[in-house]
């Protein structure tokens, strides 16, 4: 088995960001999910809340601290990044402490959506994950399962890795193999990863990666042949991981599973 993809998104519920590789640090990639957008009230605004916002990509260089973003008319703001009064952001149920962030941004991203928000930093790598427990640093999916997924739905056409927001993509593994890994060590390039759940999927999956649009039920594929398996979430598509050793990944990197 070997890495087929990799995907970062430096801003929770933006466009998605495909990369070559990564750093693979213990709390996940160092730019992942390290800024989100909040109304003016502060709550998370991610795909399921407002959709649009995959359609602005986002790029960010940690050591510098720029970013740039774009949007999808082609206009684009950057500048690096200087932070204000702290704020805590609830992610389903937990609480992830940050800084909202002063300049630009905020107005440009309010400028394409049509309603105020506000841009926050997360204090470090792995707060910005949907998951309480800040060591659930990685995300596998193998290729078996989205062209499971394309078998069920009939289609010609190859399921988008996107719609899922994975950080690893895994070919060479027969459908949902990852299951089997939770609990095993996985060696994927130079880090080893022990997968510790499977990933729920929600509304935003049903959703095209580069217009947001809705253009396939993979909810209700799901449920058609994955509703009443014994996982540790419902509509299970993919697995988190804690990072047992911190390490590059390349696409191409051998995946190796202990026995």
């Amino acid at each position: 088995m070997k890495v087929a993809w990799l995907h970062v998104a430096p801003v929770k519920g933006l466009r998605i960001e495909e990369r070559e590789s990564i750093e693979l640090g213990l709390h996940g990639v160092e730019d992942d999910r390290r800024f989100c957008v909040v109304d003016e009230t502060g709550r998370l605004l991610n795909g399921k809340r407002l959709a649009p916002l995959a359609t602005i990509s986002a790029r960010f260089d940690a050591e510098t601290g720029h970013l740039h973003l774009r949007m999808p008319n082609g206009s684009s703001v950057g500048g690096t990044v200087a932070v204000g009064a702290p704020i805590t952001v609830t992610i389903y149920g937990h609480a992830a402490p940050g800084y909202l962030v002063e300049g630009p941004w905020a107005a440009a991203v309010s400028d394409e959506l049509g309603r105020s928000v506000r841009l926050v930093r997360f204090d470090g790598p792995g707060n910005g994950h949907d998951r309480a427990d800040d060591a659930a640093g990685a995300t596998l999916l193998s290729s078996g399962s989205l062209e499971r997924l394309q078998q069920e739905a009939g289609s010609a056409e190859p399921v988008d890795p996107r719609r899922f927001r994975m950080l690893i993509g895994v070919a060479g593994a027969s459908a949902h193999e990852e299951d089997s890994w939770i609990g095993r060590r996985v060696r994927v390039g130079d880090a080893v990863v022990v997968p510790a759940g499977n990933v729920g999927r929600c509304v935003v999956t049903t959703r095209d990666p580069e217009t947001a649009e809705p253009t396939l039920d993979t909810l209700a594929l799901l449920a058609r042949y994955r509703r009443d398996l014994d996982t540790t979430e419902p509509l299970a598509f993919g697995v988190w991981a804690h990072v047992e050793r911190a390490g590059s990944v390349r696409i191409g990197d051998l995946v190796e599973v202990d026995p």
